[in-house]
């Protein structure tokens, strides 16, 4: 395999093409081509390597990947922006993101976009419900909601979960209304068509399975969530909207305020906050379940009116990496 190496000497980048080849047992690793200090450098320097041309060829995607996610890193790294004491070293590469978001995908066709988000939105659903435990795998997601084909010897509940997911999801794309109650109950009211008629705050306390901190009792969720949407409010032109949607996401799970559904709609509404303040929306991957919901506990002894850095960095850079990861692969 033939990909782009980056080596940092005094905090500038050098750039190397390197094979991965096996030779018996072994894997040896090898640099071939000196490709430059900056990515424009790199595209001329790859147009002129004739031997491993075949090998970049078969290579193209992860190498036209790495091109533009760099490029896009580059400019922003560029701008020099103001530190941010969650983020730290991850801001410019989500910045890179959100860059090529609006600047990119943005100006693309409908319905190249339309493709792209049906991409996303099957990775997401699939993600989002299997952290849930549903358990229908991704192939059958994607036949379920590309060609209407029903998955056997599953749940009717896991089927509407998935078909509720892609409705919300693309009404939200529309939606250009604040984070408020109403906003919230409606989505968990569609999500939860056809699999719980416990609609609207819990009006009963719930015990929340392995957490380490005790839901809002439930005459007290109203006021919780006033609290919660507060603190949005005053606070979305203060924090990074990455920063933001994450405090506003673990705070929502904490009071649980839904008799089911709470981990869905938080993570739905989280990405309504990411895409409201122009950043892409993220997949919270079902194989890093642990250690999301190890972040999400490192941060419950943080409180709305004392957020503690140390108790979210966790959380805020985990958060980050998901959106980096599955932007490039998703949106690019």
């Amino acid at each position: 395999m033939v990909y782009i190496y980056r080596k940092i000497v005094n905090g500038k980048p050098y750039y190397y093409l390197r094979i991965s080849e096996k030779l018996g047992k072994k894997t040896i690793t090898k640099d071939i081509a000196y490709l430059g200090d900056s990515i424009e450098q790199v595209k001329r320097e790859l147009s002129k390597i004739g031997k491993y041309k075949k090998e970049i060829h078969k290579s193209y995607k992860i190498i036209n990947n790495f091109i533009e996610k760099n490029h896009y890193l580059e400019q922003i790294k560029g701008l020099k922006l103001k530190k941010d004491l969650f983020l730290d070293e991850k801001l410019s590469e989500v910045e890179s993101c959100k860059l090529h978001f609006n600047s990119q995908f943005r100006r693309l066709d409908n319905l190249t976009k339309l493709e792209i988000w049906k991409y996303f939105l099957i990775e997401f659903a699939f993600n989002t419900t299997s952290i849930e435990g549903n358990t229908i795998k991704l192939n059958e997601v994607r036949n379920l909601l590309e060609e209407g084909k029903t998955p056997k010897n599953r749940t009717l509940r896991e089927i509407y979960d998935l078909q509720n997911h892609e409705k919300v999801f693309f009404e939200l794309l529309k939606d250009k209304t604040e984070i408020s109650h109403d906003l919230i109950t409606s989505i968990h009211e569609r999500l939860m068509v056809n699999i719980d008629p416990r609609t609207g705050y819990r009006t009963r306390d719930v015990r929340v399975l392995n957490a380490r901190f005790k839901s809002t009792p439930a005459p007290y969720v109203k006021t919780d969530m006033n609290l919660l949407i507060k603190w949005y409010t005053q606070n979305r032109d203060k924090l990074h909207p990455l920063v933001l949607a994450s405090i506003f996401h673990h705070q929502f799970e904490k009071i649980h305020p839904f008799m089911d559904g709470n981990g869905r709609t938080g993570r739905i509404l989280f990405n309504f906050i990411l895409m409201k303040h122009k950043y892409p929306p993220i997949i919270i991957h079902n194989k890093n379940r642990s250690f999301y919901l190890e972040a999400l506990r490192t941060a419950d002894n943080s409180y709305l009116n004392e957020v503690k850095n140390d108790s979210y960095i966790k959380l805020i850079k985990y958060l980050a990496d998901e959106m980096i990861s599955s932007y490039w692969d998703i949106f690019l």
